[in-house]
Order: C-alpha cells, then sequence, then structure tokens
C-alpha cells in the first residue's frame, strides 16, 4: 500500500524518496535551520510534502549543482525556502506564499524572477567549483 502526496513520511521513506541515506538529513537539520522536520513522540520524524521538495532542492544544489552548505544557507537567507524548493523535481510542489511572492505574481514578473534565479544558481555553482579548483 501506497501513501497519497500529501501524506507524511517517516525518515526512511524521505530518505528513499530524496535519495540520500538517512543520516545524511539528520546532518541537514544540524547545519540548516530550515530544515525542521515534526517531532512526535520519543523523537520520530515526520516529512511533510514540503519538507520533501525543500529536501530535493538541497541535495540537487549540493550533489548536482556544486554549491557548499554555505552556498545553500546563503540562497535560503536571499530567495528563502521557495527558491531552494525550486530546485527539486518538477513533481514536487511547494505551496506557501510569502508577501514578496505574492508581489511577484505577475507572469512577467515569474518568468523574469525564474530567470535570475537560474542565473545566480549557475553563478554559485560555477563559484564553488572555482573555489574547489584553487583550493580554497
Amino acid at each position: 500500500m501506497t501513501k497519497g502526496p500529501n501524506a507524511f513520511r517517516t525518515i526512511s521513506e524521505a530518505a528513499e524518496e530524496i535519495g540520500v541515506p538517512q543520516h545524511v538529513l539528520r546532518f541537514w537539520e544540524t547545519k540548516f535551520a530550515f530544515v525542521a522536520p515534526l517531532k512526535r513522540a520519543g523523537g520520530r520524524r515526520f516529512y511533510r510534502p514540503n519538507d520533501i521538495a525543500v529536501l530535493k532542492g538541497v541535495r540537487r544544489l549540493l550533489h548536482e549543482q556544486g554549491l557548499t552548505l554555505k552556498g545553500v544557507e546563503r540562497l535560503h537567507k536571499d530567495q528563502g525556502l521557495k527558491a531552494i524548493a525550486g530546485f527539486s523535481d518538477v513533481d514536487a510542489a511547494f505551496s506557501p506564499l510569502t508577501e514578496s511572492d505574492r508581489a511577484e505574481s505577475s507572469p512577467a514578473a515569474g518568468r523574469d524572477t525564474a530567470r535570475l534565479r537560474a542565473v545566480l544558481a549557475d553563478l554559485e555553482a560555477a563559484r564553488a567549483r572555482l573555489d574547489r579548483a584553487l583550493g580554497r
């Protein structure tokens, strides 16, 4: 029996869906304040659909785009969770809108914002690769 798309996931289910080991999810909790699954009695973690979308974005930024932990944190600080979730797969949905998101809700603003975010991510990934190559 499979869970519905809006069901909460345990850490093992989340890890499998995101494509990382469970200990990586626990590590990301220590590094990113925005990674905060629900914890029930006994400390058992439950990941919401939005948590999954954000974590998929984090995985992609770190493993495919080459950003550092600090780079992901900076992206979160500058652009918010929606930007990070935007790097997850196309099926992932991230629902909450902030005031700045509502201000950017016109179609032209959305296209420009998406294009600028993609350019920024490419530049940050290039910088991370350059820093690694230079041994920084």
